[in-house]
Parts: C-alpha cells; sequence; structure tokens
C-alpha cells in the first residue's frame, strides 16, 4: 500500500465578517469594515496610541495582519484594539471563567421540622445544620403546620428558637432573620459565621 504525499491542510482565508453568538444573530465585537465610526482611539501592543481616522486605523491593522477591533463603543471617540480577533475572544472567555470561578455562591439549605417533632429528631437535623453551615451555605428552617396543627404555632417558634439559640451558641450559625409564618410554615434563617 503506498503512502500518500502530504499536503498541508488548507488555510482559511481572513474574513472581515465579525463572529457571531451561538443562539442570537448579533455581533460581539465591531470589527474591520463593520466599524462605522470616523475617528477612533487606536491601541494595542506595539502601537503609539492615539486618535485615527477609521482608514488609518484599518490600515495599520492590516500592516500587522491583525484585526481592528471595536472594544469601547459608548466612549467619545470609540477605542479600537488592534488584535488577533480569535485570541482576543479566547481570552475574554478566560476572564469571564476566572470571574464564574471566584464569585460566592450563597447555597440555602432547608431543614423541615413539624409542630411536634421529637427531641432526639431535633438533635439529628442540628447534626446537619452543623454540616451545612460548616460547608458555607445558608440553613432555612421551617415548621410546617400540616391541617389542624396551626394551632400549635407557639410549639413550632418554640422549636425553631431552641434550635436556632443551640447553634448561635456554639459559635456555628449567626440568626440572619427570626422566626415568622408565611401561610402554613414557620421560617428562620441562619447563616454561617466567617472565621
Amino acid at each position: 500500500m503506498q503512502k500518500k504525499p502530504y499536503s498541508p491542510k488548507p488555510t482559511r482565508p481572513k474574513t472581515n465578517k465579525p463572529r457571531v453568538n451561538r443562539g442570537r444573530r448579533e455581533a460581539l465585537h465591531k470589527i474591520n469594515g463593520f466599524i462605522t465610526a470616523q475617528e477612533v482611539r487606536v491601541v494595542g501592543e506595539g502601537i503609539e496610541s492615539g486618535v485615527y481616522s477609521i482608514s488609518e486605523a484599518r490600515k495599520i491593522a492590516e500592516a500587522m495582519e491583525l484585526d481592528l477591533v471595536e472594544i469601547s463603543p459608548n466612549a467619545e471617540p470609540p477605542v479600537c484594539k488592534v488584535v488577533d480577533y480569535n485570541k482576543f475572544l479566547y481570552e475574554q472567555k478566560k476572564k469571564m471563567k476566572e470571574l464564574k470561578a471566584t464569585a460566592i455562591v450563597n447555597e440555602v439549605k432547608e431543614i423541615r421540622f413539624g409542630p411536634n417533632t421529637d427531641e432526639h429528631d431535633v438533635d439529628f437535623k442540628i447534626k446537619h445544620a452543623t454540616k451545612f453551615l460548616g460547608e458555607g451555605a445558608k440553613v432555612r428552617a421551617y415548621v410546617f403546620f400540616k391541617g389542624r396543627t396551626i394551632i400549635y404555632k407557639e410549639r413550632g417558634y418554640d422549636l425553631l428558637m431552641r434550635f436556632a439559640n443551640k447553634l448561635v451558641e456554639d459559635g456555628i450559625a449567626k440568626l440572619e432573620s427570626p422566626p415568622k409564618q408565611e401561610g402554613k410554615k414557620m421560617i428562620i434563617l441562619l447563616g454561617p459565621v466567617k472565621k
């Protein structure tokens, strides 16, 4: 069997079409021929920053074999960067990922009680709440009044306060909102103590 001679992959010619968001049909940025301003402030590596006419700015980008990308369209005059557009998009995606990774997500875990919950069950649920608070999540504990049990509101209030006091006394949680009635539920919110 004869091997085929190696031929390099054909490269696609550079186009002036702006990259389009999937799902939406609007461009992420105006690039090259799609920039409509008459004058732009040009920035980039190895370029003398300054205000140029759009034709001069395009010539600078073409001379460096890069794209002219409008990065701040609302500025006066609009700011354009001379950069490889694909590399520019990649770096922006990377920055967005880093921002998402560092963003703090406040998770709220729920713990449900009945108005006649036994003391042993309360201790068991305190252990769960301790675990959730240790992981940095907030705990939303509530007493659900089913049918006629609504007449035991005081029991529900006492139960939630015992639950909250135990966690606050142990230095695990802080009370964010006291017990309040919402329909058939009495709810209390506890947050983790920052160390």
